[in-house]
């Protein structure tokens, strides 16, 4: 589970291991009575922090050097103002960031580049993995329960 969650948020790796997969697991698994949502879901939250802030920290690493490349230079005002606005709203990006399957993966990474304080980052990324967990757990119980549903 943990895995699942780390992968499907890991930048690049993301893009290739769709969110789905963890949900269908979750919900065999909890349908089948293998795990219950209080073993599961502590896992998937572990994965899911672990993965962003993965991301985040490599988007400080690579963070200043990025700035230096040809294309940031070229998009400086550009990137300038995205990163200023980031930094006003960057709460409710990283909140959506992490319910929103597309930018999953890119959210973290785009953070860390654009300079946010590491205890601003972990504070509102576990409250995001909170919610993203507890949303996991409802949509598990819904699938079990339509799944209950088909069967009878």
């Amino acid at each position: 589970m943990p895995v699942i969650a780390f992968a499907e948020a890991c930048p690049g790796v993301g893009l290739v291991v769709p969110g789905i997969i963890l949900l269908g697991v979750c919900t065999a698994i909890y349908t089948e009575q293998i795990a219950t949502l209080t073993q599961m879901l502590p896992l998937a939250f572990a994965g899911a922090c672990l993965s962003d802030h993965a991301g985040f920290y490599l988007g400080r690493w690579i963070g200043p050097p990025f700035h230096q490349t040809r294309l940031a230079l070229r998009r400086k005002a550009m990137l300038d103002k995205a990163e200023a606005m980031f930094r006003k709203h960057g709460e409710f990006a990283i909140i959506v960031g992490r319910m929103v399957t597309a930018i999953r993966s890119f959210t973290p990474l785009l953070t860390g580049i654009s300079g946010m304080s590491r205890l601003r980052y972990s504070l509102i990324d576990t409250l995001a993995c909170a919610l993203w967990s507890a949303g996991l757990g409802l949509l598990v119980i819904g699938l079990d329960d339509a799944v209950s549903r088909l069967g009878q």
